[in-house]
């Protein structure tokens, strides 16, 4: 293997000859032993970085192998079966400096460096879970990143979920509906109420492929699944229901887009995605024209593109009667508020009946439950390879 011999000063034999005499019958004619020689695949101070660091020795067998960059973090590594080499588990990241030091069973020793030059261009990822979070039993796991990701099984190998009852679920790429490449890991079915989870993204040092560059850093995040609480909208009877933990807690009166064109709702699962409050609402952003520009209370979001539950006493008149808003979910104040109060993020939210302008998609929001299990699976650049948390 290429790379720089790493060369220990050889250990000899203590000689046990006599006192000074002439005679060397006492002399221990055993012949010292050879250096150690060790190469290593990454040498001097432009190394590549996103490759595994090997270490292989040229005669017996490794007993140890430590690799350390400059804070003194260890990159972790296995020796082969063989004794032969060592291969660290993770990638050596871009712009670091490791020191590694090798010992074999005949307590030798050989230490080198190497520095990896600084990326050309660095990945982020967005994570749609806080850390200490707690979320609703319709919650996905989102990473939305900054640059594109060609290299979409080898980033996802470095994902994990691990959650306190063993929930099934998988991960699935799609278009977030900013045009950035997302990968969500979504339950087979909603999470159950009290799941503890925990996120690791392994993606130092990984590369995300062509015009993605390599990320230089590690993220996680741990949350907690909430009460189990669902809302479901009913475009037919314009009635909202909640339910928790299977029984129903209210049912309200509501308006909903106008059916038919732009201003019907979306139907279909969708996802309290976050509880935003008092918020000014502009029709032209949504490409509705001058129809409404105003401030609206205890306004919860369902869509990027604009769809959410809300507080409308302006359109009182037709709440339980007539589905005529610009395509959010209204309601009258005292009813939004007890809503907005009781709400998690991450709470179903399903739309039914007709008149909607059918599921928005996947991307604008977290609309991953409108598919089969089956179909959500083939999403996953490692399909097939079982995930559970």
């Amino acid at each position: 293997m290429a790379g720089t011999a790493l060369l220990a000063a050889a250990l000899t034999a203590c000689s046990g000859g006599s006192d000074g005499g002439g005679d060397d019958k006492g002399k221990d004619e055993s012949k010292p032993k050879a250096a150690m020689a060790v190469s290593v695949n990454l040498t001097g101070d432009q190394v590549k970085a996103g490759q595994p660091v090997t270490v292989t020795v040229a005669e017996g067998k490794l007993a140890q192998v430590k690799v350390t960059d400059a804070k003194g973090a260890e990159l972790p590594g296995k020796i082969a079966d063989d004794g032969k080499s060592w291969t660290s588990e993770r990638n050596a990241p871009a712009g670091a400096e490791y020191k590694v030091e090798a010992q074999n069973t005949d307590s030798q020793s050989a230490t080198t460096q190497f520095k990896t030059s600084a990326a050309d261009k660095v990945n982020k990822v967005s994570i749609n879970i806080a850390k200490g979070s707690t979320v609703g039993v319709a919650m996905p796991v989102s990473l939305v990143f900054d640059n594109p990701v060609t290299n979409k099984a080898e980033v996802e190998k470095q994902l994990k979920v691990t959650t306190s009852d063993n929930t099934e679920g998988s991960w699935g790429w799609i278009k977030d509906h900013s045009g950035n490449d997302r990968v969500d890991w979504r339950p087979k079915d909603y999470w159950k109420s009290g799941t503890d989870v925990k996120v690791e993204m392994n993606l130092n040092g990984v590369d995300s492929g062509k015009g993605g560059g390599m990320f230089a850093r590690d993220y996680n995040t741990e949350f907690k699944i909430g009460k189990d609480r669902r809302v479901q909208v009913s475009l037919d009877t314009k009635k909202l229901s909640v339910t928790e933990d299977g029984q129903t807690q209210k049912t309200i009166p509501i308006s909903a887009g106008t059916p038919g064109g732009k201003k019907a709702s979306w139907s279909g699962k969708m996802v309290i995605m976050s509880k935003e409050g008092t918020i000014r609402m502009d029709s032209q952003t949504v490409g509705l024209d001058n129809a409404y520009d105003k401030m609206v209370d205890y306004s919860m979001r369902l869509t990027w593109s604009g769809m959410y539950a809300h507080a409308a006493p302006w359109n009182e008149a037709n709440f339980g009667r007539s589905n005529s808003s610009s395509g959010c979910v209204g309601m009258s104040d005292a009813n939004a508020k007890e809503l907005f109060a009781q709400s998690q993020i991450g709470d179903a939210f399903e739309v039914v009946g007709e008149g909607s302008k059918g599921n928005a998609d996947i991307g604008n929001g977290y609309g991953e439950w409108n598919l089969s299990w089956d179909q959500w699976k083939a999403k996953s650049a490692l399909s097939g390879t079982p995930q559970n948390g």
